[in-house]
């Protein structure tokens, strides 16, 4: 204790400011209260909606009554989220503000099914703008996380009737890097931003998990429209991915930079015209590692893993063949390893000699 005060004593008098605690800690509230109270603010809104729903019926009838009891909704929500201090009534108003969206979403389908346009493509955009505001503007994470999800699923839809679904992952996995990459920027938005992280994050797992079922979207639409974009759509994909690779090697290594870094991007720009997943799951672990987010390395890995398996199931080889070309890859891969470990040290041996020189 003595030598506490002593230091304190030498720190004051060299001009150093302690900043002593005025208040205690607060503690915080431990996860099975707040998982208690989320249940409880969805129950609460079960009932609410399901009271408001009995006197309202006429309302799914009318797609502007239902728009705009929605919209109603929606505000609602954003009323109480932002005067929300607890996490009954923070769960509450997300619950109400879903119920409005599936109102607008309701509004949409009734408005888009007469119209000539393709039905699900314009029933995508919509919901996709929806979405985008509401990742915007809605002052919660969660529903921050949620419409981000929403979005990124809603633009997956609008593209896959024209058979641009990858194109969708790739715009996905694009607008994941440039969060990322900007998480510090703006320091008072650092949750806001990893909110919108997550939530596109896991819409490209879903979009994965989609991809591997062979069928977009298959239990929504049975029939795809044909575009003559179509053929473009995995250069596209292609082309997305390497530019997201490029542009975290750039934000990784601008203070020292290597040739060997330029090729990257063009393999990969090759590598994901033929497997896009195995792709984007490797981005995603890079990216992982290089902002030190295990979550999101974690994520990535699994969806590294994702897309190896959809690549080795959907791969039309024999299982003699498929054996083979793993062992050829994996002893590749071991080959360069060494290599590089080789190359990268006897650099290493050689730039030590001159910095020291430099130092003298």
């Amino acid at each position: 204790m003595n030598s506490m005060n002593d230091l304190r004593v030498r720190l004051s008098q060299a001009g150093i400011p302690l900043n002593e605690p005025t208040s205690s800690a607060q503690l915080q509230t431990p996860w099975f209260v707040r998982a208690l109270q989320a249940f409880s603010g969805w129950l609460a809104a079960l009932f609410l909606l399901g009271f408001i729903a009995m006197g309202v019926v006429f309302v799914v009838e009318s797609p502007a009554a239902s728009l705009g009891l929605g919209l109603a909704m929606i505000g609602a929500a954003f009323a109480l989220l932002r005067t929300a201090r607890s996490d009954v009534l923070e769960h509450l108003a997300l619950a109400v503000s879903l119920a409005g969206q599936l109102l607008v979403a309701w509004a949409a389908i009734e408005f888009w099914g007469e119209s000539a346009y393709p039905f699900w493509s314009q029933l995508g955009w919509s919901l996709f703008g929806l979405q985008a505001v509401l990742a915007l503007v809605m002052p919660s994470l969660v529903h921050r996380t949620f419409s981000a999800f929403a979005a990124s699923l809603a633009l997956y839809m609008a593209l896959a009737m024209s058979a641009m679904a990858l194109v969708a992952s790739g715009l996905a996995l694009l607008a994941l890097t440039l969060l990322w990459l900007n998480e510090f920027r703006w320091p008072g938005r650092i949750r806001v931003v990893q909110a919108w992280g997550y939530g596109l994050l896991l819409g490209l797992l879903v979009m994965q998990g989609l991809a591997h079922s062979g069928q977009p979207l298959v239990f929504w639409f049975d029939a795809h429209s044909t575009s003559g974009l179509a053929w473009s759509a995995p250069w596209l994909n292609a082309v997305l991915v390497a530019l997201s690779l490029a542009l975290l090697l750039y934000k990784v290594a601008q203070s020292k930079p290597h040739w060997a870094l330029y090729l990257s991007p063009i393999a990969l720009l090759l590598f994901s015209f033929y497997a896009p997943d195995v792709s984007q799951g490797l981005v995603i672990v890079l990216l992982g590692f290089a902002m030190g987010h295990r979550l999101v390395m974690g994520l990535g890995v699994f969806s590294l893993l994702m897309g190896m398996g959809s690549y080795y199931y959907w791969l039309d080889a024999t299982l003699l063949t498929k054996a083979l070309t793993l062992l050829i890859i994996g002893g590749v891969l071991l080959t360069l390893r060494l290599a590089l470990h080789k190359w990268l040290s006897i650099e290493r041996n050689m730039a030590s000699p001159s910095e020291g020189g430099d130092r003298k």
